[in-house]
């Protein structure tokens, strides 16, 4: 039977907000990556390399961010203890 709407359903989900976050992180990283194309437009170097650079690091900060929430939610528990 499933909760009624005004039973407590116990905390939420710690990790919906990181996964979101790194979901973030990674549509931006790749709308930078897909902005920042020498072959696209001309363009100064430093502004290609900072593009790059900002786009690279937002991938992936945001993948390691989203593995560690995948690894949370679905690591065994030995893997949590330490």
């Amino acid at each position: 039977m499933p909760p009624k709407p005004y039973e407590d359903h116990g905390p939420g989900d710690p990790t919906a907000l990181p996964a979101a976050l790194a979901l973030g992180m990674l549509a931006v990283g790749g709308w930078l990556l897909t902005t920042a194309r020498p072959w696209h437009k001309p363009g100064h170097a430093l502004t290609l390399g900072l593009g790059w650079t900002a786009s690279g690091a937002l991938l992936v900060c945001g993948l390691t961010l989203l593995a560690r929430c995948v690894r949370t939610v679905h690591g065994s528990a030995a893997d949590t203890e330490p």
